[in-house]
């Protein structure tokens, strides 16, 4: 998660070269404001703070920007977006990159430059010759998705680093709440230190009163209504959704993506699959999994490929017909009494 390498940059041991490298956009920012805030003033932003996008620059011009001397200051930075030519996916490159250059650079880098290639890739190509020049000398920060335990890992790190602790059913509550997105969990977090200061102990009940319920957690709840054969409560949490401006072919969508998830985690787990095996097959996170897991007994085979055909429907008239969207919401939730 590179916390080693976010404490040496608070320390000021700053590298010359860095590589991030991942699909969690938010450990990719964190890294980028992190070292911003140790290494340059305020009043330096706007002279030695510089962004490429290798997609439409070729790598020559950034190399020959860190090799020119800070208009003010000792240091300046550099990070070079979408370094394509590190990957095996398909990309939008529109350049040639003289990739000699950049080896020679990585050899000698100029000592005040800083320079970081942000990589938002699952996997680099590490047969490429390059890939590994940069990784034998750069500073190496994968930022992937974290998996459940990683995640509440960082939520209990990232409490302490404010100065405040938070219980453990108190993070479990907040991830099934909150989702697992990082910028929501942190902001949200960030929101109970600030109102929790005093007391220093985040819990549960501080987490149930305060913490945002995503729109996801909230179909999930609607779900969890019907599975209990409680449709009144099931669409007082849909007119709410309405009030919230949230769109019904949005839920709709979400409804349909969830009762589809059970589905798929039934199939599979009859099938031999692990819940982490069924997360990496389904390409999507752990908690997800787990928690749809937790509804798949809930439900026959029948019932979801009903529930399923139903909301189906639903789509193809809200797409074409003149029909109300949110009745046509409203007359599947009857229907799933």
């Amino acid at each position: 998660m590179g916390m080693e390498v976010w404490k040496q940059i608070k320390q000021k041991q700053i590298a010359p070269i860095y590589l991030l490298f991942g699909t969690e956009a938010f450990l990719i920012n964190e890294t980028r404001q992190l070292m911003l805030r140790h290494t340059l003033n305020e009043d330096e932003l706007d002279f030695n703070y510089f962004t490429y996008d290798l997609e439409e620059t070729p790598i020559e011009i950034a190399l020959e920007d860190a090799e020119t001397f800070p208009f003010v200051g000792e240091r300046k930075i550099l990070f070079l977006q979408n370094p394509s030519f590190l990957t095996a996916e398909k990309t939008k490159d529109k350049v040639e990159h003289n990739l000699s250059r950049l080896e020679a650079y990585l050899k000698e880098p100029a000592p005040y430059s800083i320079v970081v290639f942000s990589a938002p890739y699952e996997k680099l190509d590490e047969r490429k010759k390059i890939t590994k020049e940069l990784k034998r000398n750069a500073v190496v920060v994968e930022a992937k998705k974290l998996n459940e335990h990683e995640l509440k890992g960082w939520l209990k790190e990232r409490a302490n680093s404010n100065g405040i602790d938070i219980e453990a059913a108190a993070i479990e509550r907040m991830i099934i709440l909150a989702g697992t997105n990082m910028f929501l969990l942190a902001n949200e977090l960030d929101k109970l230190a600030l109102y929790d200061k005093d007391n220093k102990v985040i819990d549960v009940s501080l987490v149930e009163n305060l913490v945002s319920k995503s729109l996801e957690q909230n179909v999930f709840t609607l779900i969890e209504k019907v599975v209990q054969k409680k449709p009144d409560e099931a669409l007082r949490i849909y007119y709410d959704l309405l009030k919230q401006n949230e769109e019904p072919i949005k839920i709709l969508a979400l409804l349909t993506g969830q009762f589809r998830l059970i589905y798929q985690v039934k199939d599979l787990a009859r099938r031999g699959y692990g819940q982490q095996q069924i997360a990496s097959y389904l390409k999507i996170h752990p908690f997800r999994v787990k928690l749809a897991a937790a509804q798949t007994g809930k439900f026959s085979d029948e019932e979801l490929a009903f529930f399923i055909s139903q909301l189906a429907e639903a789509d193809y008239q809200m797409k074409t017909g003149g029909m109300n969207k949110s009745l046509l919401i409203e007359m599947i939730l009857f229907k799933l009494k």
